[in-house]
């Protein structure tokens, strides 16, 4: 069974940068899908950024464009978000999804088709 693990996540200042990663470890297919979503405590969970693994394309939401960038390294089996320009407003629980789907598709904005997920990584943004 695949695991999903993310590190990286820690308390910054705004206009800090920082790294998360998400590494697979276990037995199973790979997800083609790669996305990173996050969680404010009181709010749903929203997506930030998707990869696809096959091809390299690249999906942020509006709000982290210019400022996050998501990446992969398939021999390690890790997605990377990099963050820079961080804002109070980033702080959340942030969380990698994998989806085995070789398209990105609209839904994949949405937090519900992805079937595998790790147990998130804390991200705090200080004013």
């Amino acid at each position: 069974q695949v695991q999903l693990v993310e590190s990286g996540g820690r308390l910054v200042q705004a206009g800090d940068s920082l790294r998360l990663s998400c590494t697979a470890s276990g037995r199973g297919g790979s997800s083609n899908i790669m996305a990173w979503f996050r969680q404010a405590p009181g709010k749903e969970r929203t997506f930030v950024a998707a990869l696809n693994r096959e091809t390299g394309s690249e999906y942020y939401a509006d709000s982290v464009k210019g400022r996050f960038t998501i990446s992969r390294d398939n021999g390690k089996n890790t997605v990377y978000l990099q963050m820079s320009v961080l804002k109070p407003e980033d702080t959340a629980l942030y969380f990698c999804a994998g989806d085995e789907k070789r398209t990105f598709r609209y839904d994949h904005f949405t937090a519900g088709v992805y079937n595998l997920w790790g147990q998130g990584t804390q991200v705090t943004v200080s004013s």
